[in-house]
């Protein structure tokens, strides 16, 4: 993390507390702090909490992200930029998550993951059930959480990866069976009483910031809240806290508080320390902010011979005069529809033959031995990058019986020429499939790019990934090639050129628009995605 301000720890107005000295820095830290005896009666909560907080557009069927996520990836397909991470520690009821919250508010960035330490409670044994059943199981002591998977899932999370969440429920003291997926973190919020206590952790933390908050409104707040939420009395509360949770706060706790870059007194009411901590947010992002040359992009790849992972489909008198309807300007669209369908059928017929396949012997009727040919392989998931792409689906579903299918909504920043990731549903276990990743067109190849990327953050192997399109301009070609060279492109046309304005030349102008009959902006790409109807 680039060094904060430096004010020596002192305190400005009363307000915050900034600490960029680096004493007491992670070296003096075991692995875990020393451990202590005494127990802590169970939380009350019913399940960890883990929330992603971007833009969002509800409707009755589907969420959409109203802000798109911009590239976290180079031309080489490899991650650019890594999450920034923000750790958030404190006592309990010191207010944590109200400052994270009122932290994502002032951002105002999209793709911000808010991550709850207490999801990550480790499952209890049966003595250790009988404990908690009493009151006299620790929870605010380290040794009760998992800090190997929680080590484990932010690592993964601050790279880029998808991420599986556990859901703790605190009436069993287990794990629900479901856990919840987390993806897209361009920013994230990492709370818990713990969060400084384990040196790995640390190392993790771009930003490490303690929520000070006084001891008596500490107690009030949990009085207030297990007296109202949860139908305890106020001597079993005192009772509680001035046995187990005061004196964990004084031996695990408040320690940490001197590995903290930013110390926070009042919590979610000092407006003051979040608006620094916001500005300082919003430096690091601009620094790590990726910006594309799609004219550099384009040039590096001229000359090149093609690829050696792309397949055309053959130019017979079929393929050509079905590619010369539906590139006719005067094409109607019942007819533009029908053609297209056609070549969707062929391209998907074609993409299917490059699938891994195992000798299967069949008994025919006649009671003859067949040696034929299976797939190899545990299944085969289709993806759609809408709009365009959500066309191909039908074809995909016509010769793949029971296909699951995904989609993404990718589409571009008029501002900044920049693809943005706004939507995502992926099937269950995506990563041990083949996915057939589908678009109607590709110019630059930008979309696409993005699209193999997700794909590759969510576990799918390269080589099972296998990119379907009508029609390529070769620069797109070359960029998905040049980003992942063992993905498959398979494609029925590859079109030499790319214009000024990235339209694909002599191409087929604007497919969804000319498919679904809407109207193209001025300012049409090939790759321009609208809101899916589905």
């Amino acid at each position: 993390m680039n060094s904060l301000p430096a004010y020596s720890g002192a305190r400005i107005s009363g307000c915050w507390t900034l600490r960029s000295d680096g004493s007491g820095g992670e070296g003096s830290l075991d692995r875990l702090l020393p451990s202590v005896s005494t127990g802590l009666s169970p939380r009350k909560r019913t399940t960890s909490q883990c929330k992603s907080e971007p833009p969002l557009l509800r409707t009755s069927k589907r969420t959409i992200y109203t802000a798109g996520r911009p590239p976290w990836y180079n031309e080489h397909g490899t991650q650019s930029k890594e999450a920034f991470v923000i750790g958030l520690c404190g006592g309990s009821a010191s207010g944590k998550t109200t400052v994270a919250r009122k932290i994502i508010e002032a951002l105002d960035v999209p793709w911000v993951v808010l991550l709850s330490m207490d999801s990550f409670y480790k499952v209890l044994s049966q003595d250790q059930q009988i404990l908690a059943a009493s009151n006299d199981y620790n929870f605010d002591h380290p040794d009760a959480f998992d800090f190997d998977l929680l080590t484990h899932t932010l690592r993964k999370l601050k790279q880029g990866k998808s991420v599986k969440i556990p859901v703790y429920d605190f009436t069993t003291h287990g794990r629900q069976k479901e856990w919840k997926t987390v993806y897209g973190a361009s920013v994230i919020i990492f709370e818990g009483i713990m969060a400084f206590a384990d040196k790995e952790l640390l190392q993790l933390l771009d930003m490490k910031i303690f929520v000070d908050t006084d001891s008596d409104i500490r107690l009030v707040r949990r009085l207030r809240r297990d007296i109202t939420e949860r139908g305890r009395d106020i001597e079993g509360v005192i009772k509680q806290y001035n046995k187990f949770v005061k004196p964990a706060f004084e031996q695990y706790i408040e320690p940490t508080m001197r590995l903290a870059d930013i110390v926070v007194p009042r919590g979610g009411g000092n407006m003051v320390a979040i608006d620094l901590i916001v500005q300082h947010v919003h430096s690091q992002l601009e620094e790590r902010k990726l910006r594309w040359d799609m004219a550099a992009l384009a040039s590096a790849h001229q000359a090149q011979p093609l690829p050696q992972t792309l397949s055309v489909l053959e130019s017979t008198p079929q393929v050509r005069g079905m590619h010369t309807i539906i590139r006719n300007k005067e094409t109607s669209r019942d007819e533009f529809i029908f053609y297209s369908k056609r070549l969707m059928r062929l391209l998907i017929e074609r993409a299917l033959s490059f699938l891994p396949s195992q000798v299967h012997i069949v008994q025919t009727p006649q009671g003859e031995d067949y040696e034929g040919r299976t797939f190899h392989g545990k299944r085969i998931t289709g993806v759609s990058i809408l709009r365009a792409g959500e066309t191909m689906e039908p074809a995909l579903r016509a010769v793949c019986k029971d296909v699951r299918i995904g989609k993404i909504l990718i589409q571009t920043n008029q501002d900044t020429g920049e693809p943005e990731l706004h939507y995502l549903r992926l099937p269950k276990d995506i990563s041990e499939d083949h996915v057939i990743l589908m678009d109607c067109t590709v110019s630059t190849g930008a979309a696409a790019m993005m699209a193999v990327r997700v794909l590759l953050d969510h576990d799918v192997q390269e080589d099972k990934i296998l990119l379907v399109s009508l029609l390529m301009a070769e620069m797109g070609v070359h960029s998905v090639a040049y980003a992942f060279p063992q993905v498959k492109i398979i494609t029925t046309a590859v079109d030499k050129k790319v214009n000024d304005l990235f339209h694909i030349i002599p191409g087929i102008g604007n497919f969804g628009d000319r498919y679904f009959g809407t109207d193209a902006p001025p300012d049409w790409s090939d790759e321009e995605m609208d809101e899916p109807s589905y």
